[in-house]
């Protein structure tokens, strides 16, 4: 996989994220999300988008889909240094609630397991996800960690 300060990540491996059939590449399952080629239809495939973001060093797509009132650059600067530290090497869906295509909102628990040198460790997280109202599209953004463990 691609890492930070890569030129890219290669359309034809695997997506990080696992989502999809079984051995989906990333050019025809996270990749249109990540270059606004299609919005997610549900919080889970923009909660596998992000996950594959973190793990490819997508940050403008990070950027888009979670409001914040922290300025931009500050939310760049600390994403780039978070996708230099960590290697995301694993998502597991452990279950979610709503969140599908005709819903506002949902709640998507996973297991993300990452390394950081030689350290390995696990992101427990219950994610809860909302449709951006005002947008005519209705995307799907992270709202908030509701359950938080590590």
């Amino acid at each position: 996989m691609a890492g930070f300060g890569a030129k890219g990540p290669d359309p034809q491996q695997p997506c990080p994220c696992g989502g999809g059939s079984e051995g989906a590449s990333y050019a025809t399952c996270c990749r249109p999300l990540h270059r606004q080629e299609r919005a997610a239809a549900t919080a889970e495939q923009l909660m596998r988008s992000r996950y594959s973001a973190f793990a490819l060093a997508e940050i403008d797509h990070l950027l888009r889909t979670q409001p914040s009132e922290e300025p931009v650059q500050a939310r760049r600067r600390s994403l780039e240094a978070s996708c230099r530290k960590l290697r995301w090497r694993g998502l597991e869906i452990v279950a979610t609630e709503a969140g599908g295509p005709a819903d506002l909102e949902g709640t998507v628990t996973f297991i993300a397991h990452y390394s950081a040198g030689a350290q390995q460790g696990t992101l427990r997280e219950c994610s809860r996800f909302g449709r951006e109202a005002c947008r005519p599209d209705g995307a799907w953004l992270y709202l908030e960690a509701i359950e938080l463990s590590g």
